[in-house]
């Protein structure tokens, strides 16, 4: 492929599209992972979570084709899926006595990981329009990464005034993780009914949504409790 040719030029638009369609889920992760840090840390965690999940993204770009036959890989990521998920609706909001320093290499440790999880199909799509030309993968990273940060910073600001907002974050992560799952290889023979395939994915958000609704739920009641406390107490 000639560099900036027509072919060039077509493969690197597909592979930005690519790359802003599978971003909103990146930017849900770095949203509710950097959301119970102070204002001032929030931005530097979404800027050196993103770099890391960019490195990583790269990195398993180059590997993806002796990836792709281990079996098993969709099946692994899909599961770290599902527990990132359930660890970031668990987390309580009042964190903020943790020491800055680590609440941040503990929040982009967070993004990373679950990006390097969420990625894999990220991976495969760039990978197949990529044809093997990494300097695209690089390009289009870097072109959709400022999307990435801006609608990180987004998701973070719509949590602060409506927390439904993260069960909505964590619902997403659930799906994206079933997808993950229902594509393994060897699950593929048991995934042909409509019906149980996205029974399985209906079923996954459910639960995801089920956990967070009850903890917002003990999270108010707790909240409640303490106000009505402090209120008898003057």
């Amino acid at each position: 492929m000639e560099l900036f040719s027509l072919a060039f030029l077509t493969s690197l638009l597909s592979i930005v599209i690519i790359d802003l369609v599978l971003a909103g889920d990146n930017a849900i992760v770095i949203g509710l992972a950097a959301r119970n840090l102070p204002k001032k840390d929030q931005k530097k965690v979404i800027i050196l979570g993103t770099i890391g999940a960019v490195i990583i993204r790269v990195l398993a770009t180059v590997f993806v084709v002796s990836l792709l036959n281990i079996p098993g890989l969709h099946l692994i990521g899909g599961l770290v899926l599902v527990w990132i998920a359930i660890k970031l609706v668990m987390e309580e909001h009042e964190d903020h006595n943790i020491k800055a320093g680590s609440s941040i290499w503990a929040a982009v440790r967070t993004i990373i990981i679950a990006d390097a999880a969420m990625g894999l199909d990220n991976v495969l799509a760039v990978a197949g329009a990529a044809q093997g030309h990494i300097l695209l993968v690089i390009l289009g990273l870097m072109i959709s990464i400022p999307v990435v940060v801006w609608g990180s910073t987004l998701v973070v600001k719509l949590m602060d005034r409506f927390p439904w907002v993260i069960v909505i974050g964590s619902a997403i992560l659930g799906w994206t993780a079933a997808k993950m799952i229902v594509g393994e290889g060897f699950l593929a023979p048991y995934m042909t009914s409509p019906i149980i395939k996205y029974g399985f994915e209906i079923i996954m958000i459910a639960i995801i949504v089920v956990i967070a609704v009850s903890k917002r739920k003990k999270m108010n009641q707790a909240n409640t409790g303490t106000t009505v406390a402090a209120h008898d107490h003057h």
